[in-house]
């Protein structure tokens, strides 16, 4: 799911955090969300950016210390017919954001 919504010029720097079953990745006014795995709690730092990889430690409720975990968002980006050279070229950084 893209939301589109708030389009804005960024600084570089895109926010990854879970809720609901998903995980949501934003940058430059994009909202793309996907399936988390079902025992993930929350995202709790990006330990890793490497042009849409990404390595975090992730909280799962089967585990009382956060786990590594990996999320490659080419082939997301390459499903929702995004083009992941041009969408993930402006991302300097990551980092998780909970409102």
């Amino acid at each position: 799911m893209i939301d589109q919504s708030n389009r804005k010029s960024t600084s570089g720097e895109a926010l990854l955090n879970s809720e609901g079953g998903f995980t949501a990745f934003s940058f430059g006014g994009y909202n793309i969300r996907f399936r988390s795995p079902y025992s993930l709690e929350r995202y709790v730092d990006v330990l890793k950016w490497d042009n849409g990889y990404l390595v975090v430690l992730a909280k799962y409720s089967h585990n009382a210390e956060p786990e590594e975990e990996y999320i490659d968002l080419k082939p997301i980006l390459e499903g929702l017919y995004i083009d992941p050279a041009s969408f993930l070229k402006p991302i300097k950084n990551v980092r998780v954001a909970y409102a």
